[in-house]
């Protein structure tokens, strides 16, 4: 098709054509949210996800200032820009939160995660899970002469990896703590 037979319209670049585009895309977003420590408050928040059909990849939840009481929620979740803007926004209005943080826009950030996981079977199949626990700096936290558990921290991304490549070579079992987050810097 020449370029005398393309249809005529307003392109992207048109003065026709200025409302904002909105990505369709689904991204990751780590929330921090500051919460009162009481009972319920994690049902209210996580009845907001569940209400609406969100999805939680993740969550975390400590007591963080044991004289006011509060509790910080680390959330991991995924969703179109309007739908992670959507979850900040109701997540505001519940009167028990007092702060709520979209780590992923807000700037840099730290985010770790503790796993540990039980790799089963013996001759050379032990020797390379131990061989990959050293590459990936993994703690051999109990042995058995038929498994071990390793324990290991860093970004889910490295986790994962991780436990792929100990599938082969035994993985039994895993658990995970979840994400936790702090923006860097001040």
């Amino acid at each position: 098709m020449s370029a005398l037979h393309i249809k005529k319209g307003a392109s992207s670049h048109s003065a026709y054509n200025l409302r904002p585009t909105f990505s369709d895309a689904e991204e990751r977003h780590t929330l921090a949210v500051i919460v009162d420590n009481e009972p319920g408050v994690l049902a209210r928040v996580i009845g907001l996800f569940s209400g609406r059909g969100y999805n939680i990849d993740s969550l975390t939840v400590a007591e963080v200032d044991h004289k006011g009481h509060q509790s910080r929620i680390t959330i991991v979740t995924t969703g179109t820009p309007q739908i992670i803007e959507q979850i900040k926004a109701q997540l505001g209005r519940i009167v028990v939160v007092h702060d709520v943080h979209d780590l992923t826009v807000e700037g840099p950030s730290v985010e770790r995660e503790l796993a540990l996981l039980r790799v089963s079977g013996g001759g050379e199949k032990r020797v390379e899970a131990l061989r990959l626990a050293d590459i990936f700096r993994a703690n051999v936290v109990d042995s058995t002469l038929d498994s071990f558990i390793f324990e290991i921290t860093g970004t889910p991304e490295k986790i994962d990896a991780f436990a792929d490549l100990m599938r082969p070579l035994g993985l039994s079992e895993v658990a995970r703590t979840g994400v936790a987050a702090l923006r860097r810097g001040n």
